[in-house]
């Protein structure tokens, strides 16, 4: 992934806005990276990632109730 400066990414935001095209660029601030600027497909791919794994716990956890292998959070949390 490639890193920009916020001062170079204000400079160059016309290439900033085609390499994100391509793949991620990472922007820096301060020597700390700040932002992520990616095509539009990447993110509403991250997106539909997102929503699936959440289905898919949602999923598992109504099974998990369906077959009363639940666990209690507080149980849980305690044998930690």
């Amino acid at each position: 992934m490639h890193t920009l400066t916020a001062n170079d990414a204000k400079r160059h935001f016309g290439e900033l806005l085609l390499s994100a095209q391509r793949e991620p660029v990472k922007v820096s601030k301060n020597s700390k990276d700040t932002v992520v600027v990616m095509s539009m497909r990447d993110f509403e791919e991250l997106e539909a990632m997102k929503v699936e794994y959440l289905k898919h716990c949602f999923k598992s956890a109504k099974e998990d109730l369906n077959n009363d292998t639940a666990v209690d959070g507080e149980n849980f949390l305690k044998s930690l």
